[in-house]
């Protein structure tokens, strides 16, 4: 779980993903209040765990499995991100570039 490098307190599961749908590139300590961001390679992280959802389409189409199936498996591969997202995250006090 992510860490406020300001307070130093550890965030919740649920606080994280509460705030991982917020559209702002820092999220809002909830212990604290200051704004936090992720660090560059978080970024990374979360942009390779994003590539599993269609990673899974292109296998359903590959190997021609029932539709049925390929939603099985795209709706679970969304909750694995969606839970494992939180434990990908770390914060920095300063928004840092990408590259």
């Amino acid at each position: 779980m992510p860490i406020c490098q300001n307070c130093h307190q550890q965030w919740g599961w649920k606080q994280t993903v509460q705030k991982m749908f917020i559209l702002d590139t820092g999220m809002i300590c909830p212990h604290c209040g200051k704004k936090q961001f992720l660090t560059t390679e978080s970024k990374k992280r979360a942009g390779l765990l994003n590539f599993l959802t269609p990673l899974v389409m292109l296998f359903g189409v590959l190997f021609d499995l029932p539709l049925s199936i390929i939603l099985i498996m795209i709706f679970t591969s969304g909750l694995v991100i969606f839970a494992a997202y939180p434990f990908l995250v770390e914060f920095t006090d300063e928004e840092q570039a990408l590259w």
